[in-house]
């Protein structure tokens, strides 16, 4: 018997050495672009005659991964003196493009926004460089095209209300606005009333009183009696307000803001909260964000207000109770993991926007 429990402990040990001198060390294959990015023209020069169409397609050839599996696109654009050095496209417009997308057209209105916002100049060519990345278990990115694009100033004549009030020293002419954006008579935005006042306020269809003012009509409703009492907030505080025209009534919601979602550092299950610079007028934070996850800004730590950006990457609400949902609307992502200084800008009613800027 001891004879047979030897021989099956020495063939153990054999088949154990056996074992580790035939184990490979497992790598991972490398994966890359077959081919380049291709841009459908060089050189783009915007104007309104074509803004509605498309004036330039980008595409690129799929990459294959060792696991047959779908690929998850984003474009990433940015101006040239941002693609080079420690930070090389840590501050790009990231456009999430979905699973096994390969190309991306972009009509002249598009385009021209994208431009503007990042610094380009009207009338004047400048650069906009454009990278593809993919992903599945790791990164891959393709090699960079450069399109020279000279944009055209847009002005968007969109209908707003002024909010003159207590605040800020009941000026129609250096009031702030809500502005009738995604619909027709329902204005939206974002106002800033300051504590040490009475909190009362009104809408006017001009920058002065000379035109239609719109007052408290009771139980949320609007009235352009030049009686009526003023629209009042129960507290100093960062509000939305709205005004339906189409309705006559009025709602205020008091906000404070936040990011949310697995790039941040409290994941979905804890906000990041932002805190308000009342001297630039926007939200600001800074935080550690990494590039495998996505965000999006919310208020009240709840999803009742929120945003994420559109295909176009810009700014847009995901969850609104003026607007209701857009499933369309995505996530916000970075380029690059890293500490970020991250400002939400809404004081623009025509024009909310966000920046990320990699520290």
């Amino acid at each position: 018997m001891k004879k047979i429990i030897y021989s099956i402990f020495l063939l153990g040990i054999l088949f154990n050495t056996a074992c580790k001198k035939n184990a490979e060390l497992t790598t991972l294959q490398p994966v890359s672009f077959s081919g380049s990015l291709q841009a459908s023209t060089s050189s783009v020069a915007l104007t309104t005659a074509n803004d509605t169409s498309s004036v330039v397609t980008l595409s690129w050839p799929a990459v294959v991964y060792p696991v047959k599996a779908s690929v998850t696109y984003t474009l990433q654009a940015d101006v040239p003196t941002d693609t080079v050095g420690t930070n090389a496209w840590a501050g790009a417009t990231s456009i999430a493009l979905g699973k096994d997308v390969l190309s991306k057209s972009y009509k002249g209105t598009d385009l021209n926004n994208m431009a503007m916002a990042m610094g380009l100049t009207a009338g004047t060519q400048g650069k906009l460089v454009f990278r593809v990345q993919a992903y599945q278990d790791r990164y891959a990115y393709s090699k960079a095209v450069t399109v020279n694009v000279t944009p055209h100033k847009t002005v968007v004549a969109y209908p707003v209300l002024y909010v003159p009030g207590d605040y800020q020293g009941w000026s129609p002419a250096t009031a702030p606005t809500i502005a009738a954006v995604q619909a027709d008579k329902i204005y939206d935005g974002y106002i800033n009333i300051p504590s040490g006042g009475t909190n009362h306020f009104k809408f006017t269809s001009a920058p002065d009183w000379n035109h239609i003012n719109y007052g408290d009509g009771g139980n949320g409703t609007l009235t352009t009696d030049g009686l009526a009492g003023d629209l009042v907030v129960p507290e100093p505080g960062y509000y939305e307000l709205s005004a339906n025209l189409n309705t006559n009534t009025w709602t205020y919601a008091k906000t404070t803001w936040s990011i949310i979602g697995d790039a941040t550092p409290g994941g979905w299950s804890s906000d990041t909260q932002l805190k308000y610079d009342a001297s630039n007028k926007v939200w600001t934070v800074t935080a550690d964000i990494v590039s495998t996850g996505s965000f999006k800004f919310r208020a009240n730590n709840a999803w009742v207000i929120d945003f994420g950006i559109d295909a176009n990457g810009k700014l847009a609400y995901a969850d609104s109770p003026v607007y209701g949902y857009n499933a369309a609307i995505g996530n916000i992502t970075v380029p690059t993991s890293g500490n970020y200084t991250i400002t939400l800008d809404l004081h623009d009613p025509t024009n909310y926007n966000y920046k990320l800027k990699k520290n």
